[in-house]
């Protein structure tokens, strides 16, 4: 079956083809094996993927009999976009502004905490199911002076092995089969394979990019449609996971939108998943407002915060969940049976440095650092052409490409027959040196055309690598523009 007659089959949502393989392999990965010698009888389901390219299929082979058979619950899994774009980058020694992996230094006051903690023996041992008392108890004192209420420290918050498990926890715990989960799209790659796994259904509104204006086009330009959020709710809706600030757009949901949100899951009594590990990166006098400190939304509400992202420690892996007692409990449940506790020295580590933050003045002046480098990264894609939206919060920028002359860029590049934003930023990567992410692969098939003209850059960077990619970006396009 060639790729262009599935795309153009009326059952391109998902259909499977019974037939007889000769193999002798009970799962092989038709792109990268051959298939072994004659042996088993295999079910083959042909579907696309929700989130990555068009014609980009997934051939699971489903053995029917057979102890190495793939779960179905995962057989829909390819590799990542991070997957191919950060070792496209090192293959071609390109800047790396595509993965939000820092390469700045971690403050020294942080890399202390981790030192002086690790010579207690106990602090290498299991920790309580929910978290290190220390830490709980200073994550709970940190955020009630943001809700405006006390927090039980045992009762209010759950440790999680990064912020990326508490949603798997949060999804695990409340999503029934057939229950629905509303996403905003574009989404952090990691929220439909979740809800998928856990048998949900995801019913994604997307976020509509801004159109040209008067004054500068900013993140919180970007928005979406009462009407359909309105219609995405059901009997069968289950949740809502709100991004904010979000990812990969820089967006900081208003107040006046967060009341709508709350407004229609209480009329519909469904749950709210709250992922907000960017809150400690908002710009310019923009107001980050927790949905859970609205009216009536505390009990219905899980917050999901990161100390990759609050701290830039992206490699010890803590992340927090908040919510009340009857939505906390539970998922300690669920977490004593997957991984039971959280990195131990860690945790003592970061409690100590959020006892730091009270009066050292850190967040404000990890947010100016950040700052100075969004306005370093912004105005080198100005003048590189690239008409780039300037964030009102998190850590990158997406440009709009759509009047760069790809054509006459790409005409010798070998290009894969996938998407405009992944040409464009293979090509970037591999031939000017400058590596970013496309960003349609946080969009679900039906709306990736929506960031057909975007490329995603990110800032978390140091400042001697964002100006190299500036001078790449910027002398490549300048003699572009003067061929032209």
């Amino acid at each position: 079956i060639t790729r262009n007659a599935c795309q153009n089959s009326p059952l391109l949502s998902f259909f499977n083809i019974l037939f007889l393989l000769e193999t002798g392999s009970e799962s092989y990965n038709t792109k990268h094996q051959t298939p072994p010698r004659p042996f088993i009888t295999h079910q083959i389901m042909l579907r696309p993927s929700l989130v990555r390219l068009p014609g980009r299929y997934h051939l699971t082979l489903l053995t029917r009999r057979g102890k190495g058979a793939v779960a179905h619950r995962t057989s829909f899994f390819s590799e990542t976009v991070w997957t191919e774009f950060t070792p496209l980058a090192i293959k071609h020694n390109a800047v790396n502004l595509s993965q939000g992996l820092p390469s700045i230094s971690v403050p020294s006051f942080i890399s202390k905490c981790l030192k002086d903690v690790s010579g207690d023996g106990m602090h290498h041992q299991y920790s309580r199911v929910g978290g290190r008392p220390s830490l709980v108890e200073g994550i709970a004192r940190h955020y009630e002076k943001e809700y405006g209420f006390g927090l039980d420290p045992l009762a209010n918050v759950c440790i999680t092995t990064g912020a990326t498990q508490g949603l798997l926890l949060f999804f695990e715990t409340f999503v029934n089969p057939g229950d629905e989960v509303i996403v905003f799209e574009p989404f952090y790659d990691s929220y439909l394979p979740q809800i998928q796994m856990c048998g949900g259904e995801p019913v994604t509104i997307p976020l509509i990019p801004p159109t040209e204006k008067e004054d500068t086009l900013t993140s919180n330009d970007w928005s979406f449609s009462e009407e359909q959020l309105r219609n995405a709710f059901s009997t069968k809706t289950k949740a809502i996971l709100i991004n904010t600030p979000h990812n990969p757009t820089g967006k900081v949901f208003s107040k006046s939108e967060l009341e709508l949100i709350a407004s229609l899951a209480k009329e519909h009594n469904t749950l709210v998943l709250a992922d907000e590990v960017y809150e400690k990166i908002v710009f310019d006098g923009n107001e980050h407002i927790h949905i859970a400190s609205l009216p009536g939304m505390w009990e219905r509400t899980v917050t999901l915060g990161s100390s990759g992202k609050a701290f830039n420690v992206t490699g010890w892996k803590i992340g927090w969940a908040i919510g009340p007692e009857h939505l906390i409990t539970p998922m300690h449940t669920t977490q004593q049976y997957v991984s039971f506790c959280v990195a131990s020295p860690l945790q003592e580590a970061l409690a100590l440095a959020f006892n730091k933050t009270e009066d050292n003045g850190f967040f404000q002046e990890q947010l100016e650092m950040f700052a100075s480098k969004r306005d370093m990264l912004y105005s080198i894609l100005k003048e590189a052409r690239m008409n780039p939206i300037f964030p009102d919060s998190t850590y990158f920028v997406l440009a709009n490409t759509s009047g760069l002359p790809l054509e006459e860029m790409m005409k010798d590049a070998s290009k894969q027959p996938f998407r405009r934003d992944y040409d464009f930023c293979r090509f970037l990567t591999t031939d000017v040196g400058v590596a970013a992410i496309p960003p349609s692969c946080f969009f679900t098939e039906s709306n990736a055309g929506l960031a057909a003209d975007l490329a995603r850059f990110c800032f978390v960077k140091t400042d001697e690598d964002i100006m190299k990619a500036g001078e790449r970006l910027i002398s490549y396009m300048d003699d572009i523009h003067n061929r032209g």
